[in-house]
């Protein structure tokens, strides 16, 4: 088990050498705390890995995980590249001091200003439809315009429906029929297709599913370099590398990991005489998803018909409970050396059946003003949350060798308000 759960000598939860409830005592509940250097462990482990077997690799961070500017200046730093799907997620990652060539930009069902937009910041631009490229060739000059297409290998893993990103039901690339013929249509309407892209899912712990998508994608890179010319100078198989959520999965060995599959990457670059493109790969969840933890106030102690444990925040904080009916491991945060007493259910503050973050979850005696601890947060926490229940975010914390650091302050009831207007004949 490796949940990146530590205890200080007081007992209490501690989160890169900070105590949680010194945190909440600083900063009340919610919040969200991050550990720095388990970002940049997490990074420097992934790329050390797959550089290790293949030196022509680079990691371009899903951002979606996590935009927190902290959370990427911290990458920027560390010389990591960017994923974004998001014009927004495109502007912010400049402001950080991304430059063009460090982000790819894959868009779905995108309009043409967004196009536009992201174009004119000089990103590398990542296709996922015969639409988008034709009107992409309507609203810029595509002579030299360095591209790439997101195909879809017809693979699909991943730890919930929602998340499968390949196969015959998923939305995302260009089938494997027509991959040809659109790398010959971008040629002649003038732009340099250069790259494959393709995604599979995500929460992926085991290397056979990714070994599969890079044999399925490679299979159609090869057709298109020798049916329509193309000699890639990069193949990007996407993330959807996993984390463990629950005590019984074990953290991915991840140089195994990368060795079948650059193993597998290297058979097929040589079966189809394609020299040595550049090989992209896109995690967020292994990078940020165990960096943080979401500490939350028991508010009340309930014995109905069954026993909750209700605390201060609810899926409007972590959605991936609700959502996905996803585990997240909980600790009790000021009594960390306390052993399971009891089976109970913890949950939010949200006018919702569903807002539960555990259900028959063993815990140790709990009393109303303990704090808890739902663990491995960073991924999809604070990007998926939402003012439900008019409900103000809370704030988030960085800590790095136990001092801490607001890189996010909590919302107020105002700023609820803030960008809303009524209209005179309602005055």
């Amino acid at each position: 088990m490796d949940l990146n759960i530590k205890t200080n000598d007081k007992g209490h939860l501690d989160i890169g050498g900070a105590d949680a409830c010194e945190l909440v005592e600083e900063y009340g509940t919610p919040i969200y705390v991050i550990d720095e250097e388990r970002v940049r462990d997490n990074y420097n482990r992934f790329y050390n890995a797959f550089t290790k077997f293949y030196p022509k690799f680079k990691v371009f961070y899903a951002c979606k995980a996590n935009t927190n500017i902290a959370v990427l200046k911290i990458l920027e730093e560390e010389g990591c590249c960017i994923d974004a799907v998001s014009p927004g997620e495109v502007y912010i990652c400049k402001k950080m001091g991304f430059s063009g060539d460090r982000i790819l930009f894959t868009g779905n069902n995108i309009r043409n200003d967004e196009m536009d937009y992201v174009n004119s910041e000089d990103v590398i631009l990542n296709i996922d439809s015969v639409s988008a490229l034709k009107r992409l060739a309507e609203s810029i000059d595509p002579q030299g315009k360095k591209i790439s297409f997101r195909v879809n290998p017809m693979v699909g893993a991943g730890h919930h429906g929602h998340c499968i990103t390949g196969g015959e039901m998923s939305k995302f690339g260009i089938m494997e029929t027509e991959a040809v013929e659109i790398y010959k249509l971008a040629k002649e309407l003038g732009f340099e297709p250069v790259g494959m892209h393709s995604h599979i899912g995500s929460g992926i712990l085991d290397p056979e599913p990714f070994k599969l998508a890079i044999e399925s994608t490679m299979n159609i890179a090869g057709k298109v370099h020798q049916e329509a010319g193309i000699d890639f100078e990069f193949i990007d198989f996407g993330g959807g590398v996993g984390i463990p959520y629950t005590p019984e999965e074990e953290l991915l060995d991840l140089e195994h990991f990368a060795e079948e599959n650059i193993k597998l990457f290297k058979e097929k670059l040589e079966e189809f005489d394609m020299g040595e493109p550049i090989l992209y790969l896109e995690p967020g969840r292994y990078i940020v998803g165990d960096a943080s933890v979401i500490l939350v106030e028991v508010n009340s102690v309930k014995e109905s018909y069954r026993k909750f444990i209700g605390v201060d925040a609810g899926f409007n904080t972590l959605l991936r409970p609700a959502m996905y009916d996803s585990y997240h491991h909980i600790v009790v945060a000021n009594k960390m050396n306390e052993e399971p007493t009891q089976t109970v259910d913890v949950a939010g503050n949200v006018c919702e059946s569903g807002d539960l973050f555990a259900r028959d979850r063993p815990l140790p005696d709990i009393e109303e003003g303990d704090i808890l601890g739902i663990l491995n947060a960073g991924a999809y926490g604070y990007t998926m949350a939402s003012n439900y229940n008019s409900r103000p975010l809370p704030a988030e914390i960085l800590v790095k060798n136990g001092e801490s650091f607001v890189i996010r302050e909590a919302q107020t009831f105002d700023d609820i308000f803030e960008k809303q207007s009524i209209p005179e004949h309602l005055k």
